[in-house]
């Protein structure tokens, strides 16, 4: 099928761009998770690159989610990467594999009342607007660590780390300063220059425009959706019902 083998093509081309990437940072070659956004993509998507071991797919709504996470293979580690509000949080809290944007207490304390339900642990990220600006969620630079001391409490929450989504911009190496922030935020928590005292190993950051730069100024995580599936058609909704 022509549509399957594209798909493989194109995942292997990202893994082998981030591998560069990664050799080129001195970094191991294999340091970096491959996230493929599936958001708005079809299932038999999903299966091809399933059969071709990819595991970790990405998603922005959470009715799209569950219907996915109904049909497909129960190993598919699901990340949600959009925004979330908190009366969704219960529909996913039983078997999301890591929330990427959470950006608030009230969020915080959702997902440890939900989690808490399915006697589970869930692993966060703390979502930072590090380039300010309005269109975004996102907490400042400045007060990612306050958000990270407060979740930090939390029994049925892990957290791993931050996310970002950097402007878009044409020239990638514009958005270098941003992951470099991030990168430099984690650093200082996990060194102790900050209340906070959690080991977190995480950065989500770059996407096909620019996760090469990303992995080179310390990503772990890349959200890759049209470098592997290519151009997509956006319905007329907003992710999780609501935009900034």
């Amino acid at each position: 099928m022509l549509r399957d083998e594209e798909l493989r093509h194109n995942l292997e081309q990202v893994k082998e761009r981030t591998k560069a990437a990664c050799l080129r940072a001195g970094r191991p070659a294999d340091a970096v998770t491959v996230l493929a956004v599936s958001k708005t993509k079809p299932e038999s998507d999903i299966m091809a690159l399933y059969n071709a071991e990819q595991r970790d797919f990405g998603e922005n709504y959470i009715q799209e989610l569950r219907s996915k996470a109904e049909h497909l293979p129960k190993d598919i580690r699901w990340h949600m990467i959009g925004h979330l509000q908190r009366n969704k949080v219960k529909y996913i809290a039983g078997y999301v594999y890591m929330i990427h944007s959470v950006d608030t207490e009230e969020l915080a304390r959702t997902i440890e009342k939900e989690a808490a339900k399915h006697d589970r642990v869930i692993p966060v990220l703390i979502e930072v607007n590090v380039a300010g600006e309005e269109s975004k969620f996102g907490v400042s630079l400045q007060d990612a660590p306050q958000l990270a001391a407060y979740i930090a409490t939390l029994p049925h929450l892990s957290l791993r780390g931050f996310m970002t989504s950097a402007p878009f911009v044409k020239n990638p190496e514009d958005d270098r300063p941003v992951f470099a922030a991030l990168k430099q935020l984690s650093v200082d928590m996990n060194s102790g220059n900050t209340d906070n005292s959690s080991n977190m190993d995480t950065l989500s950051m770059g996407m096909s425009n620019d996760f090469e730069v990303a992995v080179e100024e310390g990503s772990t995580i890349v959200r890759v959706g049209t470098d592997i599936f290519g151009k997509r058609e956006y319905p007329d909704r907003k992710p999780d019902g609501e935009t900034k």
